[in-house]
């Protein structure tokens, strides 16, 4: 588990937290939780699938903000939410990041909201896989993980541990605390101006 986040040093950022399609999206939102309570102003962003795991409301009810599923919402966004959400963000949290979503990031492809969302962003980003072990443990996976760290993301690499698929081994996400250690860390390194 990473170092406990002091109530308040989030005050004033902007956070996107991404969901990709996982079990893990349960951690996700206790991740949220934990960035509100440090005072941080957070969007969730939910792909498809992982609405799948975990409903809208969730996270609505722990941001008090809508969530952002589509990429072409012109009554919230005229500017298209990609832009006007990457626009704003101190900080773009994919948790978890599936297998899937690690393969478009890497390759820079843009075919949902969240994967768009991150092709604008010009934030720091931070980038927390979850999976099964035997796909965490996939050369084409690595190779992925490489790239997306070598394209500027912080990789918060998972932990080994009992996993959904009933066996154990490497592919839990990150604690939430320990994410959003690192999110804090990132962003301190980054010298962010908070928002009155």
């Amino acid at each position: 588990m990473g170092a406990p986040v002091a109530a308040g040093n989030l005050v004033g950022l902007e956070i996107i937290v991404g969901v990709s399609a996982g079990i893990a999206a349960y951690k996700a939102a206790a991740l949220t939780s934990l960035l509100v309570q440090q005072g941080a102003g957070v969007t969730a962003v939910l792909t498809r699938n992982a609405r799948k795991f975990i409903g809208e409301a969730t996270f609505a009810a722990l941001t008090g903000r809508p969530v952002a599923t589509r990429g072409f919402d012109p009554s919230s966004h005229p500017l298209g939410a990609h832009i006007e959400l990457a626009a704003r963000a101190d900080c773009v949290v994919v948790a978890p990041a599936s297998a899937d979503f690690l393969a478009k990031a890497a390759q820079g492809s843009a075919d949902d909201l969240l994967t768009t969302l991150l092709l604008c962003a010009e934030c720091p980003v931070v980038v927390a896989p979850a999976m099964n072990a035997a796909m965490w443990a996939k050369p084409a996976v690595q190779r992925n993980v490489a790239q997306v760290a070598a394209d500027g993301a912080r990789i918060v690499p998972p932990g080994s541990g009992w996993l959904s698929c009933r066996q154990a081994g490497v592919g839990r996400m990150a604690e939430p605390t320990e994410i959003a250690a690192v999110i804090e860390a990132v962003l301190a390194g980054a010298g962010r101006p908070r928002r009155n």
